[in-house]
């Protein structure tokens, strides 16, 4: 992969700019109910439960250990709840879907989780040192 498949920071930031403009401040008192039918709620949730299963199974085949997810749930949170939970600087890789369902599929992960998958990729212990992520740490973290 190239650093065109994958968002830069810049990018990042200017969709949740462009989400907290799309979301009101009421937002965190909304439910998923209020934007989504249960339908769609399945669907998405199913999508998730799928996608990553799959990505569960290739990065323990990747890494050489157990990886084990929880079942996904489908929820609406504010900008601020989203930097609560992911502080700058962390990662974001995302696939497009443009076959048979139209969207994007958007993974954040802590950058201290990025680290210690790229580490355990390269063949390290799965305790990496506290360093910046370079090129080839992202890459590795996008293979996965």
């Amino acid at each position: 992969m190239t650093s065109k498949d994958y968002l830069s920071q810049e990018e990042i930031d200017a969709l949740l700019k462009q989400s907290e403009l799309d979301f009101s401040e009421s937002a965190s008192d909304s439910s998923v109910d209020s934007y989504l039918t249960a339908l769609e709620q399945d669907a998405l949730g199913e999508i998730g439960n799928i996608t990553f299963g799959s990505a569960a199974t290739a990065l323990s085949t990747l890494l050489g250990k157990k990886v084990e997810i929880t079942t996904p749930k489908v929820t609406v949170i504010t900008r601020a709840q989203f930097e609560a939970e992911f502080p700058k600087p962390h990662v974001a890789v995302h696939v497009n879907y443009v076959d048979g369902f139209e969207g994007i599929n958007s993974l954040v992960i802590k950058t201290r989780d990025a680290q210690v998958i790229a580490n355990l990729m390269l063949g390290g212990d799965g305790n990496p040192d506290d360093e910046e992520l370079n090129e080839i740490h992202i890459s590795a973290v996008q293979e996965a």
